[in-house]
């Protein structure tokens, strides 16, 4: 089911206010590759199981470099993988309204409150 006009113009807002107060974040959930992300990270499980094939392959034939080229296939496809899922993504939204710079963090959140009384845990200041 489609969104109406109006949604869709909420969605934009919202996303250009995620963008606004924190892009790093923002940019963390979309990635403008996520193509050749995706297509990376299936070669890498690939690989890693093919590896794993070649490990088992090497143990029941007794041929312990098939057994080592396996694991080696398996750690370099690991990687392939694990980078496939860590690339930076790049993605730019113009504001319409300039953006103001952000004010020191508040311990609103949980973790926040605890980090806070964790650091004035020796000076005596009573926690929030």
């Amino acid at each position: 089911m489609p969104l109406s006009e109006h949604e869709q113009h909420l969605l934009e807002q919202m996303e250009k206010a995620l963008y606004a107060e924190d892009p790093k974040f923002a940019t963390s959930l979309r990635s403008a590759n996520s193509r050749t992300s995706r297509g990376r990270a299936a070669l890498g499980v690939l690989g890693v199981l093919v590896g794993m094939g070649m490990v088992l392959a090497g143990v029941a034939t007794m041929m312990i470099a098939l057994g080592i080229i396996g694991f080696a296939l398996m750690l370099v496809s690991a990687f392939i993988a694990y980078s496939a899922f860590k690339a930076p993504a790049t993605v730019s939204i113009e504001t319409d309204t300039p953006v103001a710079p952000r004010k020191a963090k508040s311990s609103n959140g949980f973790m926040d409150r605890m980090e806070d009384r964790w650091r004035n845990r020796g000076d005596g200041t009573p926690g929030q």
